[in-house]
C-alpha cells in the first residue's frame, strides 16, 4: 500500500484514510479514519471527560468506532481493553490506531453486533457509547457515514446494549451511557432504570449543543418532535439538544 506524507507524529498515512487530531481526555493524539468510519464527536468528548479507570482494570467498548474510547481508557491505566463494533472498517481503523500509539499489547476489537462478539468477557468498565440518533436523522445529517445509526427513534440500538448486556459488566463494575433529547431518551432510561435501579444512576455531565441548520429544517425532526421523541429548546433563532452521561452501576 501506498502512503500519503506523514503525521506530525512521524508516521506515515496510508492512502484512502483521513488523520484527525483528538483532543480530549488522555489526549492530545492523533487518529486515523476510513471513510465510512465515524468520528469522534461531543458525545465522545463527554464520554472520555467522565471516564474513571481502576489501574489495571478490564474495559469494554462497546461500538468502538475509530477506537478513541479504548484508546482513552488505555491511557487511563486499564489493563485490558475490548472493543467491538458492527463495522469492520471501524475495528480495522480501531486497531491500526491503537498499535500506531503503542498500545497493541493491552487493546483488541472484535467484528460484531453489540456485544454478541464479546460474550467472554467480565469487565469492571464498561463504555456504551452506542449510535443514538434516529435513522432518518442520521441520513440527513451525515454523522454516520457507515449507515450504522440508532433506529426509528434513536433508542433501539442502546436499549439493546443494556438489556443484552448480562454477564460482560462485572458486579459492582459500572457502564458509562450517553443519552440525547435527539433520541427517545426517555424510552433508553427506562431499560437502564430496569436494568441497574435508578439508585445505582447517576448523571455525571450534561451538555446543551446547537442543533444544526440543516437538522433544524429537516421534516423528519418536526414529526419526531410532534410525537414526544425528541425534545430541543429554542434560543433565539437556534434550537439546542442536550447530552447526558450517566454512570450506571451493577449491583
Amino acid at each position: 500500500m501506498t502512503a500519503t506524507p506523514p503525521t506530525p507524529g512521524g508516521l506515515a498515512v496510508p492512502d484512502g484514510l483521513r488523520t484527525i487530531e483528538w483532543k480530549g481526555a488522555a489526549g492530545p493524539f492523533p487518529l486515523l479514519l476510513s471513510p465510512s468510519v465515524f468520528a469522534p464527536t461531543s458525545t465522545s468528548t463527554l464520554v472520555a471527560g467522565a471516564l474513571e479507570v481502576p489501574a489495571g482494570a478490564t474495559v469494554l467498548d462497546v461500538g468502538c468506532g475509530s477506537g478513541v474510547l479504548s484508546i482513552v481508557a488505555a491511557r487511563l491505566g486499564a489493563g485490558r481493553v475490548v472493543g467491538c463494533d458492527a463495522s469492520p472498517e471501524a475495528v480495522a481503523d480501531a486497531t491500526m490506531n491503537a498499535e500506531r500509539l503503542g498500545l497493541a499489547d493491552r487493546t483488541e476489537f472484535r467484528l460484531g453486533n453489540l456485544l454478541e462478539p464479546v460474550r467472554d468477557v467480565h469487565a469492571a468498565v464498561v463504555i456504551g457509547d452506542v449510535s443514538g440518533i434516529p435513522d432518518r436523522l442520521a441520513e440527513e445529517s451525515g454523522w454516520f457515514p457507515g449507515g450504522h445509526a440508532g433506529g426509528p427513534t434513536g433508542a433501539e440500538v442502546p436499549v439493546a446494549m443494556v438489556e443484552t448486556l448480562g454477564e460482560c459488566l462485572e458486579t459492582g463494575g459500572v457502564m458509562y451511557l450517553p443519552t440525547g433529547t435527539i433520541q427517545n431518551e426517555s424510552r433508553v432510561l427506562a431499560a437502564a432504570r430496569r436494568a441497574f435501579g435508578e439508585a445505582n444512576m447517576d448523571e455525571i455531565v450534561t451538555r446543551e449543543l446547537p442543533l444544526p441548520g440543516l437538522l433544524a429544517k429537516s421534516q423528519a425532526l418536526a414529526q419526531l418532535v410532534a410525537d414526544g421523541l425528541v425534545n430541543l429548546r429554542r434560543k433565539g433563532s437556534r434550537f439546542l439538544w442536550r447530552i447526558t452521561v450517566w454512570r450506571c452501576r451493577k449491583r
